[in-house]
């Protein structure tokens, strides 16, 4: 629940970033919210989609199929996690800055009001299809259904709220810093499903398990228990884990804060 929760959070309050900066740049166009409805009416619609042939792929496959899927996805949401944290290191103010130009020229008439629907189209689809392919990819971890969905709920509501705030002027934080406590928060996530991943290509054969059991801290915190059950889903924690799973977990820590720190020391060129 909490994992969902999070993710949830973190990509409602970005799309909702996002649409705020769109409604912000096209303040005096005509039509502006008409416009910008359409197009989070469209994005949201278009990540319902995606879920749809998620839910039938997922249906589509069984036994050692099922298995394969879920490593699939799993490795899919690291990627996709690894790669948000990593853009997200430089580009977050570029963004914006595109935005408000593309705001300006609409409202100059360089470009078409259509401009505006389509950036926020862009954005809540993209935010929605990651918050699919991400819950989905929790799910495969093991994550009740109840619990998906009742955490996803919860950040959504969440995320929207503090995105209106903001946007309102009601809530002032420093975005900055949020967004370094959820990237690390993430980080860990993309840790935990890489671990799960290896777990399910070593049962498949693909991978060797490097050592079975390598600690067994169930007398501690049972994986079974609530608080294990939460620490599993949220940051990959497995009470006896395996040589591979360990590998993995570290493997994508080390790689990701490598590439964001790298990134950090690289920042984008300005045109």
């Amino acid at each position: 629940m909490l994992a969902a929760a999070i993710v949830m959070f973190r990509e409602v309050l970005e799309a909702a970033l996002i649409v705020a900066v769109v409604l912000g740049a096209g303040r005096g166009i005509p039509g502006r919210n008409r416009w910008v409805a359409t197009g989070i009416c469209l994005g949201l619609g278009s990540a319902a989609v995606v879920a749809v042939l998620a839910s039938v792929a997922s249906r589509s496959f069984s036994g050692e199929a099922q298995a394969w899927l879920n490593a699939i996805i799993l490795l899919a949401a690291v990627g996709m996690l690894a790669w948000h944290n990593i853009w997200m290191r430089t580009h977050g103010r570029e963004l914006a800055g595109e935005i408000r130009a593309v705001g300006e020229q609409v409202l100059s008439g360089q470009r078409p009001v259509l401009a505006l629907m389509i950036i926020t189209w862009v954005a809540v689809m993209r935010e929605g299809s990651e918050a699919v392919l991400f819950l989905w990819a929790i799910a495969a971890g093991g994550d009740r259904t109840f619990d998906l969905l009742s955490g996803g709920v919860a950040g959504m509501m969440a995320g929207a709220g503090v995105g209106g705030l903001l946007y309102l002027g009601l809530l002032r934080i420093p975005l900055r810093h949020f967004f370094s406590v959820t990237s690390a928060m993430i980080l860990l996530l993309a840790a935990g499903l890489s671990a799960q991943a290896a777990g399910f290509l070593n049962q498949l054969g693909v991978l060797p398990s490097l050592g079975t059991a390598i600690w067994n801290t169930s007398a501690i915190l049972s994986q079974s228990s609530l608080p294990g059950q939460l620490l599993h889903i949220l940051v990959g924690y497995i009470a006896r884990p395996s040589g591979i799973e360990l590998v993995f977990y570290a493997g994508t820590v080390l790689v990701i804060l490598l590439l964001m720190y790298r990134q950090g020391r690289n920042p984008p060129a300005r045109s």
